[in-house]
């Protein structure tokens, strides 16, 4: 038993005509089918087809109306009639084959060889299914005869080396799959539930879907898969997870049949509230957009291909008659479901068909041809077909080959020549195939709308994929009514938006469209709504108080504004004016002893440097910049280099005065001048290392940016670190030597031994410079420069005191005890 035998085929086309060459053509005319059981025992029993399709039968009688025109065409194969051999092949993938079968042999079943090697037709127009069309052209392929589906739209088909013979009107699932993932990110679905149709169509539909959904961040909450033929349970289970998700958007790549029981499933659980998404194979179905379909359907969203008018269709769809066709058992039918009566009612009860109805009268799918698009599909593939055996039979577009007797077309010379077909229909449409047998992709966006107690399919937008990227989409959104409040865009998303200042942190476990929202770091932000990612301010700036923008950081200094540098600076002004009123004291009383015993040369010296040492912490105070810089740094240099020298000159005089040879004596002469001298001496490298250090190196202002995360810094950078502890430590020098020489003559035998007071004013000068160093280098930001601040009044404040509060005290509170005789003490005593 060979193929031919075990498939079968059908006994006759169901509508047929004869002429010089002869298209083929399969629709699913029924939507249901009985198959039969092979035991390969006995020959099959041919399938039961039952349930007509109007819509179906609509497209077969499209063909024969395009196939009439052209045939009373005088421009487009004159002197060429086509003929015609429609098959039903009800929506099954073995029908399918049989038909194949049956337009490839030619012969009829009753034969002795049904299967002769030689094709009956030139072309097949059909299937409308994808996995039906794909059994057919794996059939006709190996034989070249090339099939042209006006509704087969599985992407897998655009193969050319599985189906090299394949042709369509309608535009690949490629596009239509990218354009509603675009969708559905558009309108901001980031969470959807999907159902297909288990077959090609649905799976390599819903492959595509998912993948360019993916990619524009959508995510699939669940995805179904149902047939026809599916036992109820398993429809009803897969409406159950529908009900239970949470997604509120349902995107149904469904081919019709599919659709079907989904809908009268959904009816039956009362399931609502969902916005659907449609593909092209059942967004315009007229028989679905019913007012009883609306509590389950309303304001679905879908793409489909563009619609047309053909002008003369609906006067020859309305001229079929079942006495016009006598013994035509598909016509005899159709009358039968049209008007719902029968020709040979098998009961009393039934409505008998009379012959008089008038198709003119009746508004259904067949006669419905308000929106002409998949029709318009069948109606371009004809002219396809006739295109291309005009240009066979006339050479028109063949470079040096013999032209084609009508006797002798081989289908392969068909597919040649379609592969070139380029014109333009009586409505205008322009008709070619690319590379792959696919026509440009070209969609109107549909919206199912109530008018009236009627939903109408408006068209509120467009996606052509022929456009650059970017401008392929034009929508009309103020036009769009939605499911549940029409004027209300719904939301589907699996979390709500995360604001700008957090990220999205995906929930382990869950897919990346659920997510919590999780604040920025600081110095972090997000300045859109549902980041992925915080982004790092710059070194510059810092985040605001929310999260979403990068501001400049505060700028810090010690200013005179603030708490303590009102405060230092009050203490700054008293020390210089303490100093200038102890100097105001020792003017006045320079001709007494105790003024005249303490070298009043040098203490106005020591008191004038002290006025500069008050007075130059005021420079650490204020806005950075270059002058400032310098001058603090080398003003305190030199100021406590020359306030150490002239106490460090005045303790060697209280040695020279103490070890005179004449006890009581006046000091000698060549001690002025040596005193001079010393304090010059002693300030003059301390004068070299600064400039040589403002010269080379000098300090300038910086903004610290890596100190402190929040804030930038603007500090002194001291340029050359070794001029700066050079300075400080040649300080420290001059201190120490001070206080080695008051230490050692802390004893000299004298009622008013300066050595005394010059010992602890070095010991606290000492001590607070010690401790100013750690403190100096752990301070943070203003700080440092208060801590700088401080030690330098300190270290002021305890010279001042120590030194001169125990003079003036004498001077101004005890003037009995200023006097020559009380000065010299007990020393003086002896010696006189």
């Amino acid at each position: 038993m060979d193929l031919c035998q075990i498939l079968g085929s059908p006994e006759y086309p169901l509508l047929s005509k004869d002429g010089d060459v002869t298209i083929g053509g399969a629709f699913s005319i029924h939507s249901k089918i009985t198959e039969p059981l092979f035991s390969f025992q006995t020959e099959p029993e041919p399938p039961a087809c039952t349930s007509l399709n109007l819509r179906e039968f609509r497209f077969a009688q499209t063909m024969i109306f395009a196939i009439e025109e052209i045939n009373k065409s005088s421009s487009l194969l004159p002197n060429v009639t086509i003929g015609y051999k429609i098959y039903d092949s009800c929506g099954s993938t073995l029908s399918s084959m049989r038909t194949a079968m049956a337009l490839m042999n030619g012969q009829e079943q009753m034969e002795e060889k049904p299967c002769s090697g030689h094709a009956a037709v030139h072309a097949i127009i059909g299937e409308s299914e994808s996995s039906t069309t794909i059994a057919m052209a794996r059939t006709t392929g190996p034989f070249h005869i090339p099939v042209i589906s006006h509704f087969a739209t599985c992407a897998c088909l655009s193969n050319r080396k599985e189906f090299p013979s394949f042709f369509r009107t309608i535009p690949s699932d490629y596009y239509q799959s990218r354009a509603l993932a675009q969708l559905v990110k558009h309108f901001g679905w980031t969470w959807v539930g999907a159902v297909r149709s288990d077959n090609d169509y649905g799976n390599n539909g819903m492959a595509t879907f998912v993948e360019a959904a993916q990619h524009e961040g959508v995510c699939i909450e669940y995805s179904e898969a149902i047939l026809r033929t599916n036992p109820r349970e398993k429809i009803a289970r897969v409406v159950e997870i529908i009900k239970k998700a949470t997604s509120k958007v349902l995107v149904a790549f469904l081919a019709q049949g599919e659709m079907e029981v989904l809908l009268e499933e959904a009816l039956s659980q009362n399931l609502s509230g969902l916005q659907w998404v449609g593909s092209e194979s059942w967004i315009t179905a007229r028989h679905l957009a019913s007012q009883r379909a609306s509590s389950v359907i309303s304001s679905a969203i879908g793409f489909t291909i563009k619609k047309s008018k053909i002008p003369g269709l609906r006067d020859f769809l309305v001229k079929v008659h079942p006495f016009r066709s006598p013994g035509n058992a598909l016509i005899s039918e159709f009358w039968e479901t049209a008007f719902g009566c029968q020709f040979n009612p098998q009961t009393g009860d039934g409505k008998v068909c009379s012959g008089s109805e008038k198709l003119t009268e009746l508004s259904n799918q067949y006669t419905d041809v308000s929106e002409l698009r998949i029709s318009n599909n069948v109606y371009k593939a004809v002219y396809a077909v006739a295109h291309s055996l005009h240009n066979l039979l006339t050479c028109g577009t063949a470079a040096n080959q013999t032209c084609a007797r009508k006797e002798t077309i081989d289908p392969g010379q068909v597919v040649y020549y379609l592969k070139g077909v380029n014109f333009t229909t009586n409505t205008g449409e322009h008709v070619f195939f690319n590379y792959d047998g696919d026509p440009t992709a070209k969609y109107e966006l549909v919206n199912w709308q109530q008018n009236g107690g009627k939903i109408e399919f408006v068209t509120v937008g467009y996606y052509d994929a022929s456009l650059p990227s970017g401008q392929q989409f034009s929508m009309n959104l103020v036009n769009i009514t939605w499911a549940g409040d029409p004027f209300t865009k719904p939301r589907s998303v699996c979390s709500e938006s995360c604001l700008p200042g957090t990220r999205q942190a995906v929930i382990k476990g869950k897919p990346a469209c659920c997510f919590s929202c999780v604040p920025c770091a600081a110095g972090e932000i997000s300045n859109a709504t549902d980041s992925a990612e915080c982004t790092k301010c710059p070194l510059e700036y810092w985040s605001n108080e929310d999260r979403s923008h990068c501001v400049l950081k505060k700028v810090e200094f010690l200013s005179f504004g603030e708490t303590m540098g009102i405060v230092l600076t009050i203490f700054s002004l008293l020390g210089a004016c303490l100093t200038t009123a102890t100097a105001l004291v020792f003017f006045r009383f320079k001709d007494t002893p105790i003024v005249k015993a303490n070298n009043s040369e040098l203490s106005f010296l020591l008191l004038f440097s002290l006025k500069l040492c008050f007075l130059c912490s005021l420079t650490f105070i204020g806005r950075p910049s270059e002058w400032s810089c310098m001058l603090r740094h080398t003003a305190f240099g030199i100021t406590f280099a020359l306030c150490i020298s002239c106490v460090l000159a005045k303790t060697i005089v209280v040695v020279m005065a103490f070890k005179a040879a004449v006890p009581g004596g006046s000091i000698p002469q060549c001690s002025v001048p040596l005193q001079r001298l010393s304090v010059f001496c002693s300030t003059l490298p301390q004068v070299v290392i600064c400039t040589l250090w403002v010269t080379l190196a000098p300090p300038v202002p910086y903004s610290n940016i890596a100190h402190s995360t929040e804030r930038i810094i603007l500090e002194c950078d001291v340029g050359s670190a070794v001029g700066f502890w050079a300075i400080l430590g040649y300080i420290g020098l001059l201190s120490v030597l001070c206080f080695v020489l008051a230490f050692l003559a802390r004893k000299l035998p004298d009622n008013f031994n300066e050595a005394k007071f010059i010992t602890f004013s070095m010991l606290i000068f000492c001590a607070v410079w010690i401790t100013f160093i750690p403190a100096y280098v752990s301070s943070p930001g203003k700080f440092t420069v208060a801590v700088e601040i401080f030690a330098i009044l300190a270290s002021s404040f305890g010279l001042i005191f120590c030194i001169f509060a125990p003079k003036c005290y004498i001077i101004l509170l005890k003037p009995e005890h200023n006097t020559r005789k009380h000065i010299m003490g007990k020393r003086h005593a002896k010696s006189q």
